[in-house]
């Protein structure tokens, strides 16, 4: 192909192999059967797809979703090694390659797909990846009884080997794994035959570290943007400022006189340019820059302002006739309003915010000569999505696509989407044979966001005569993410957006008429997934809401929660804990605390803010946040905790700092100077408590976000006696509303 030829993908096509089919890929749409997985001889025993015992005393874990800093590539095998009684120090971990009907978690909110997303690895696979040990475990016992002669119902294991307790005999597991024969049939293992958590060698202790630590303490570990390949080039992309943008007056000569530059591709998300080093594609990019325009006149976005349309999201919170769509229901609220009592409103914002991920997008293609298969190396949330989209995009079958996954520097949603994917791919057909390495741009990673939307909330509360909630209702206007992210699901309910109205239920409140509602907004923006999703703007309106009408009622923000969660203990037990590790009954001189409850995947929390506030700048400083979390069973409890005080980090910056503005449909933030993020010196002290429990784990990636900006909210309230309503809570916003 020409350097410079416009490269035959229509925007139309590229957008149906790249968007809509990664969430049905992610739900295992079109990914065929792997081989079978169960081998023997050669070194090794492959009892099923997840464990594999090698004669050297190894065992390799196959672990089904991605590692980005939240533990999966050790807890997840630490379910198995539980099970398959296995010698964790000779345990090693490797990832799974993207097959869904092999690998696919069988949590309702994926359904058998395979994907890292809404802190659902750990309760997904639970069960799944212990029956899997338990499992090779007795296929090993099996296989020794069967050698000594013995039933297997004498034999027991022990970290590592069979043992024979009547004759003294042991085998270790590699001893096994030279002679044993695969059974015809697998062992049955039911719920019922896994040990019980006091049982547990492994799963709940703290002394057990995380697997990838130390590679990336030592430099040693490999993300997507590490990756070299033979015979490679480099390329990065002008991107389009919004969805349905073409570039115009591309002057490819002036970039192609730059030395080391090999193509400049016109394409149908941007500008793509490629050349033999990270530098020379970084001038050319600056060269060409400048005299690009971009043809907005197919762009939905290019008429959005997000100044300008705060005052068209009001009118829509207003509007009654507004078309609405119920999220989460309970008893009646029309009637309760309807009964005559107090009736207390008030609204809130937040804006769009960018995933600000530290590494930012990369992908490395070989696409081979015919074009009819590809080598892929990325850090991907969702590896089955990868591999759809490639194969959609090259014409050919998903098992021609090999995908290798790498550590990924920063998740939190960005990477489920495939679009970077699409973009190497597209380029890499373009250069063939030769590998390409895409490389975004800090500046062109921002312009590529996909932040999470803009939301306005109308709260409103009607009250008994005994000052108890009685109706509640949510409304939320914003543009839909399932819209853009989740295609499929996004019809197949009618039109919902389960990501966005995430956390608008009331499922631990003691309130029996609430409704909660999304009107949507269709103005283009390529908004998606955000670490949190929903519940880091929902439970912000909802719980800051809480706290006015306690301010009302002249009740105790914690009395009148604890009165709420009253019918559940595992609720109150949180709050309370809190309540104890903040000291909530004391007061602080130039301090103030608040407090939020919140919920997550049936995960539960409740945080407290200490903050003070510098009233001539506007700014808050949180001296202290404390955190106390039931997530149910904790796997790696050490971890729970890192991830606790992880999410407080995120929701700290997102709560005081960060802001995307839009303008023309384009993203007016270009870097860091612009788009300021939590730093070190604005750290508080995090306190974390984790309740200890035996039921089944529910999820923390998540959980320690959403009580955050509330928290800090309420605070502010309890300081000053002015209620701030909008995230951020930056100090120009702060210092407007204390004056």
């Amino acid at each position: 192909m020409d350097a410079t030829t416009p490269v035959q993908t229509t925007r139309r096509g590229f957008l149906a192999a790249a968007g809509g089919l990664t969430f049905s890929a992610v739900l295992g749409v079109g990914l065929s059967e792997s081989a079978d997985a169960q081998t023997a001889g050669g070194g090794k025993l492959q009892p099923n797809a997840y464990v594999i015992v090698n004669t050297d005393d190894t065992v390799t874990i196959i672990a089904p979703v991605a590692e980005m800093g939240q533990g999966t590539l050790t807890a997840l095998p630490l379910l198995v090694a539980e099970e398959l009684d296995a010698d964790w120090a000779r345990v090693r971990t490797e990832f799974a390659p993207p097959n869904p009907r092999l690998y696919g978690n069988p949590h309702p909110l994926l359904n058998g797909g395979q994907a890292s997303l809404a802190s659902i690895a750990v309760p997904g696979y639970f069960t799944p990846l212990r029956t899997a040990g338990a499992q090779a475990r007795l296929v090993l016992m099996q296989a020794a009884a069967e050698k000594w002669g013995v039933p297997v119902a004498e034999v027991s294991t022990d970290t590592g080997k069979v043992l024979h307790a009547k004759s003294g005999q042991r085998l270790t597991y590699g001893e096994i794994a030279g002679f044993a024969k695969m059974p015809a049939e697998l062992p049955k293992v039911t719920p019922a035959d896994l040990k019980k958590p006091e049982q547990y060698k492994l799963v709940g202790r703290r002394d057990i570290g995380r697997s990838d630590v130390r590679a990336k303490v030592t430099g040693q570990a490999k993300y997507g943007i590490d990756v070299i390949v033979p015979d490679m080039l480099y390329a990065t992309v002008l991107e389009s400022p919004m969805e349905g943008a073409k570039p115009l007056n591309v002057n490819t000569a002036d970039a192609m006189a730059v030395p080391g530059i090999t193509h400049v591709l016109p394409l149908p998300f941007g500008v793509a340019i490629v050349g033999k080093s990270v530098e020379a594609t970084r001038m050319a990019r600056y060269v060409l820059q400048p005299k690009v325009t971009w043809d907005t006149s197919a762009a939905t976005a290019a008429k959005f302002d997000s100044v300008q349309a705060k005052s068209e999201y009001e009118r829509h919170g207003k509007d009654g006739a507004a078309k609405s769509m119920d999220a989460y229901k309970r008893g009646d609220a029309v009637k309760a309003f309807g009964d005559g009592g107090k009736v207390i409103e008030a609204t809130y914002w937040s804006e769009h915010v960018y995933h600000a991920q530290m590494e930012p997008m990369n992908c490395t293609v070989r696409v081979s000569e015919d074009g009819q298969s590809c080598e892929i190396w990325a850090g991907s949330q969702a590896p089955a999505g990868v591999v759809a989209v490639s194969s959609n995009i090259l014409k050919t079958t998903p098992d021609k696509i090999r995908f290798h996954q790498q550590l990924i520097g920063g998740g939190f949603g960005r990477r489920i989407a495939s679009d970077v994917v699409a973009q190497a791919v597209v380029i890499g057909n373009a250069v063939k044979p030769k590998a390409v390495k895409v490389l975004l741009t800090r500046e062109d990673d921002m312009v590529a966001a996909r932040p999470r939307p803009m939301t306005h909330h109308v709260m409103r509360a009607t009250l008994d005569n005994q000052g108890r909630i009685a109706g509640w209702k949510h409304r939320i206007v914003a543009e839909n993410v399932d819209a853009m992210a989740a295609p499929p699901r996004f019809q197949a309910t009618g039109g919902k957006d389960y990501i966005g109205w995430q956390g608008s239920d009331l499922p631990h409140y003691a309130i029996a008429n609430y409704a909660s509602e999304g009107v949507r907004e269709l103005r283009g923006m390529r908004v998606q997934p955000f670490r949190g999703i929903g519940s880091g703007h929902n439970k912000f309106a909802i719980e800051s809401f809480l706290d006015e009408i306690a301010a009302e009622r002249k009740v105790d923000p914690l009395e009148f929660r604890l009165a709420l969660t009253r019918d559940d203990p595992r609720a109150t037990e949180v709050l309370r804990t809190v309540a104890r590790m903040s000291d909530w009954g004391r007061r602080r001189s130039g301090r103030a605390l608040g407090l939020a409850f919140a919920d997550y995947h049936g995960s539960l929390s409740a945080g407290v803010a200490e903050i003070s506030l510098d009233r001539s700048s506007g700014k808050i400083k949180v001296h202290n946040y404390w955190v106390a979390a039931d997530p149910g069973l904790a796997v790696q409890p050490q971890n729970v905790l890192a991830q606790l005080e992880g999410g407080v980090v995120w929701g700290l910056s997102v709560a005081l700092l960060e802001q995307l503005d839009v303008k023309d449909g384009a993203i007016v933030q270009t870097n860091f100077h612009e788009y300021p993020v939590l730093r070190m010196s604005d750290m508080p002290e995090i306190h974390t408590s984790l309740i200890v429990s035996k039921a089944a784990p529910t999820g923390v990636g998540e959980l320690g976000v959403a009580a955050v900006a509330p928290a800090i909210g309420n605070a502010l309230f309890a300081l000053t006696g002015k209620r701030v309503r909008q995230l951020p809570m930056s100090a120009p916003v702060v210092k407007k509303l204390v004056a």
